[in-house]
């Protein structure tokens, strides 16, 4: 997969089938599209394309309502190159592109730039300036430039709509098992191991303190899931929140890893949520503490070797 910004010369991703989006957390709503898309451009021996905006416009037009991501950019890349995406245009939002009315994005961008061939969208796509553009704009254009246009239906889950704003409220509320049903993989996290109060490892259960996480979080509470140090794997056990038992209220992402040891110092570690064990709560003593730990690592043992073995 090739992917240009900017002012690149994209001039290998004309005449191809495009999608236009955010498509935050690449999620199954996003799949479809995808499948979708790159389909139509097999059938038809062209590139499959997306076009998508770093950073999102709202963080241009509102930043105090800009909710944190499902996904960085980088991110997006890896989940569009393992759908099969040839080429991908991350162009850089600015003003001049949002005050572009819908004619002139589609002039400008979708013919001018791209020279799309054809267009695969959802049901509720807009474009243009104060997203006055809608799918039936678009289809108008369409029909009159000569443009294929597809448009995929919504994917639902157990009659809810897959929407990043409805993964990102299961998130929030700590229910990230659910969130997986909707994006179609265990929900990630990836940040860079800094130095704590290495509390855990005088208890016989070290853990790895992340910070400069650009992701949305779950709420507080223990968790399972699993981490990745370089390629490889281990279960894990996650608390989110602060540490009651110790009187410390810091808010912190600590990530025990099962049979893991090692410095992990300044490492970029990627952590993915399998479910919520339980809330953060304050124990009486370090001995209650530890019970319950172990008891947290051992359900989280089980829960990643159940996943795993799927």
């Amino acid at each position: 997969m090739q992917v240009f910004r900017g002012l690149d010369d994209a001039s290998a991703c004309r005449n191809g089938f495009v999608s236009i989006g955010n498509f935050d957390g690449v999620h199954r709503g996003h799949q479809s599209m995808i499948g979708a898309l790159i389909r139509n451009a097999r059938a038809r021996g062209v590139p499959a394309v997306i076009f998508t905006f770093d950073p999102h416009p709202i963080a241009l037009l509102r930043p105090h309502q800009s909710p944190p991501p499902l996904s960085t950019t980088e991110r997006k890349l890896e989940l569009f190159s393992q759908h099969g995406i040839d080429f991908v245009e991350v162009y850089p939002t600015d003003q001049a592109l949002l005050n572009l009315s819908p004619r002139a994005f589609f002039d400008q961008i979708i013919v001018g730039r791209l020279r799309a061939g054809g267009l695969v969208e959802g049901p509720n796509f807009f474009f243009g300036h104060d997203r006055r553009g809608n799918i039936e704009t678009l289809r108008g254009f369409c029909e009159a430039t000569g443009i294929e246009l597809e448009i995929v239906p919504p994917v639902t889950v157990e009659e809810a709509l897959v929407s990043s704003t409805e993964i990102r409220r299961l998130i929030a509320d700590g229910r990230v098992r659910e969130a997986a049903d909707f994006l179609g993989y265990h929900y990630p996290v990836s940040g860079t191991v800094v130095c704590g109060a290495e509390r855990g490892r005088t208890i016989g259960f070290p853990t790895a303190n992340l910070e400069g996480i650009r992701t949305v979080l779950p709420r507080d509470g223990v968790y399972a899931g699993r981490a990745r140090v370089g390629a490889q794997w281990h279960a894990a056990g996650i608390n989110l929140g602060p540490s009651p038992t110790f009187a410390d209220q810091e808010r912190k992402v600590e990530v025990h890893l099962v049979d893991f040891s090692g410095d992990l110092y300044g490492s970029r570690v990627v952590v993915e949520f399998f479910d919520r064990l339980r809330d953060t709560v304050r124990f009486s003593g370090i001995d209650e503490l530890k019970a319950q730990l172990a008891d947290d690592i051992e359900r989280a043992r089980a829960l990643a070797k159940a996943i795993s073995s799927r």
